[in-house]
Order: structure tokens, then sequence, then C-alpha cells
């Protein structure tokens, strides 16, 4: 596991006045990667991090010289389009570029004046997704998720069998990731309604979001080279938000035997920062699993899983409706759980994907599926807050929903927060349905 250094410092400031607000996402001690160019040029991309309200424009950084050595190297990689090359270095190279930013952004910099040049507030940005997603594994691995879905279809036998012991999961479609922000058409396919003899093709009616946190691969790994849990976290770049949309009736009517198709390949949104393995560090927290539960099999344990496997982060859903967006009122909050909840580690599922001998890249995406805890209220799907439909939510506006409706925008939120430590975030993974 990573270990704390300076740059966890909570004492440290930037000269970056946005990134010293209270509760801001972005402090110093986050410094996350993204790809961006200033919105409406033909600029070509390139990476920056965040720090306050601003871009730092790494590809203009590149030119000034001041970041030499490993540091250099690594910064090199990030002025490219896609951040493939920067995550396939490794953990220690993207380690010195952090610790040369964090440098050069505390407060009482000698390079102040030079790099506020550098600076694109990130209102005035676009982003796009940070990596070429080669291939997106989405997993299942809430047990609290599983449990009330599968409540809903086989009350007397919710959870399968094989959930305790394998991190179940499918292979979704890489072309459809899209970043926050990205409007999208209802998706149409093969419904079965009630009673009905036949199926018929229609858009989904039943259109739903997932609650999901994303994990970047780093450095990937030869063909029928499996990775062992001890060595996984050498392979994970970071963590991201992720919001695997879904259609509920046409992935119905379609999922068995094979499991998800149309219903969910058509949009997987994601949010534009990556934080790092290493800027998580002050958030990890012992997985565990309850006495009564199986302990996993042998190449999925071990104590430094235990010890800090998990990730303290809180994820919060939130809702803004055509009509609410028309008066000017602010979204609603839907739900807030906590991936520390997860039954599975990130570094459990990417071990047991490669056990089979698969070979993942580096900008592959793992899906962590979506995440509830045990309330009611912490439920990552409009799926499960309402009962399949059945019961149906009230907004405070006085509309109601069972699933989303056209011209609604889903908005997924996360943070981590510990006493001692200052709070970072995520930022969000944003999109709107359209007819």
């Amino acid at each position: 596991m990573t270990e704390l250094n300076g740059t966890h410092d909570p004492a440290l400031r930037s000269w970056v006045a946005s990134a010293n607000v209270a509760d801001n996402d972005f402090p110093i001690q986050n410094l996350p990667f993204g790809v961006f160019r200033r919105a409406g040029t033909g600029e070509a991309f390139r990476g920056g991090v965040a720090i306050g309200a601003e871009v730092l424009d790494l590809g203009a950084l590149r030119q000034g010289g001041l970041v030499e050595g490993l540091a250099g190297e690594a910064l090199a990689a990030c002025a490219r389009p896609a951040l493939n090359d920067f995550m396939a270095l490794g953990n220690a190279t993207a380690g010195a570029l952090r610790a040369a930013l964090s440098g050069l952004l505390r407060a009482g910099s000698s390079h102040e004046a030079r790099l506020r040049q550098l600076l694109v507030p990130q209102s005035a940005a676009e982003y796009d997704v940070p990596a070429r997603v080669g291939d997106f594994t989405d997993f299942y691995s809430s047990i609290h998720h599983a449990t009330a879905v599968g409540r809903l279809f086989r009350p007397d036998n919710p959870l399968l069998p094989n959930f305790k012991w394998v991190p179940i999961a499918y292979h979704g479609r890489a072309s459809s990731i899209r970043v926050s922000g990205f409007a999208f058409r209802r998706p149409q396919g093969q419904l079965m309604p009630p009673a009905a003899a036949q199926p018929q093709l229609g858009p989904s009616r039943r259109l739903d979001y997932e609650l999901e946190i994303g994990a970047f691969v780093g450095r990937g790994n030869a063909l029928g080279e499996p990775i062992p849990l001890a060595r996984a976290e050498e392979h994970l770049f970071g963590l991201c938000l992720l919001n695997d949309w879904s259609a509920r009736d046409i992935q119905a009517w379609e999922y068995q035997p094979l499991g998800p198709f149309l219903a969910k390949n058509f949009l997987t949104t994601v949010s534009p920062w990556v934080v790092t393995r290493e800027a998580l560090a002050p958030f990890r927290v012992p997985w565990t699993r309850p006495a009564a539960e199986p302990a996993p099999l042998d190449y999925l344990d071990g104590a430094l899983v235990r010890a800090g496997g998990a990730f303290d982060m809180h994820l919060t859903v939130w809702l803004r409706s055509a009509r609410m967006r028309t008066a000017g009122t602010s979204a609603v909050r839907l739900s807030h759980s906590n991936f520390r909840d997860c039954w599975w580690t990130v570094a459990q599922m990417l071990t047991h994907h490669t056990v089979n001998g698969c070979n993942l890249a580096s900008g592959d995406l793992l899906g962590s599926g979506t995440q509830s805890g045990p309330a009611p209220q912490e439920a990552g799907s409009l799926l499960e807050l309402t009962a399949g439909g059945k019961q149906p939510l009230v907004l405070p506006d006085g509309e109601s929903r069972t699933f989303l409706a056209d011209g609604d925008s889903v908005s997924i939120r996360g943070w981590c927060e510990r006493e001692g430590f200052v709070r970072i975030g995520f930022g969000e993974a944003e999109g709107t349905v359209l007819p």
C-alpha cells in the first residue's frame, strides 16, 4: 500500500487561492489527473491537473523546463492527448511528478508568477475520457445491491451462491464511454410487455443509473501471467466516478443466458479526473468480512488487503429534472453510500480478472458495479430505491419518479475525508437523458 509522504501534509497551502477553500474537491493534497483543452477551441487535448477551480496545463508546463528527471519523463507522457503512456510508467514515476507538482503549486513557490500563466479555469475547459479505454469490465461487487436486486426477482433466494466467492463481472463496451457532461438519447431495444405474446422494439421505459467507482489500470500484464494479490496495487493507477446507465426493461428480456448486452452498452459516463492511488493513501481502511461469512480463497486473501485494501469514500447521487432546471431549482440528493462497504476490493477484482491469464493494458477500466449500502437510503440505483418501480420517489417540487424521465440530469459525486487530513474530492460524473 502507498505510504504517507509530504504531499499529504494537511498544513500545505497553495498559491492558487481556490485550492485553499474549505471542502473544495481539489486542494493541493489531491492533484488528480485528466485530459482537457480550452472550450470552444481546436486545441489538442492534453494532460492537466486539477487545483482548486483551475487546471494546470501540463502540456504547457513541459515547455518550461521546470520539471526534470523521473518527473520530467512523466510530464512528457502527460502532454499527449490521452494518459495511457503516463499510466504505464508505474506508480513510482507518477509519484515523482505528483511530488514535483506539489512543490511548484505550494504557497511560497518561486515559480508562482510563471505558473499562473499556465492555469485555465475549469469553467473554461472541456474534457475527454482520461485514457483511451481498450477494454472495460464491470463488476458486481456490492453485496447490498446484489441482495436488494435479487430480492425483487427471487424473494426466497435473493443472493446466488457464487456471489460470496467470485468477483462477478461482465465485459462492457469501451467505445461508448464518455466523459461527464455528455447528453445521450434514450436507448431502444427489444422489450417484453407484461402479458404480451411476443416482444416489441421500442424506447426503454425503465431507464436507470448505477452509482459506481471506476479504476484505471496503470501497468498492464502479459498474456498468461496472472497478477498476484500482493502485487495488484502496483497495476492500479487511480480511481474515478462512473455511471453505467442501464435500461432495466431491455435488460430483463435479454440478459438470460449470457448477461447484459444492449441494456448496458449504449453509454457509460466517467468523471474527468482520476485521483491517484497515492493521493488516496490517507483514506485507506481495513477490508473486513463478517465472522460468519466464508473467507475468500487464498489467491484473493492476504495481510495487505485486510490491513488497508478498502477505501473510505463517500458517494452521492443527485437528480435535476427539466422542470427543476427551468425553475432554477437545485438538484435533489437521492442517495448517499460509502465504497468501504464493497464486498470486494479493487485489488481483488484486478487479481481475479487476471487469474486465468487475461492480459490487462494501461488505460483499461474496471467498474465496481453499483455501490449500495445496508440502509434503504444508501441504494445506488432507482431499481432499488423504488422497489423495482413499485414505490415512486416524490421529488421536492411534486414530481415523481420510478425511473428516469426525458430531460433528467443525474450527477454522481464522491469525496474522502478523515480527521487529521484534508478532504479530497472526485468532481462529478454527470449525464442528461434526451428523448
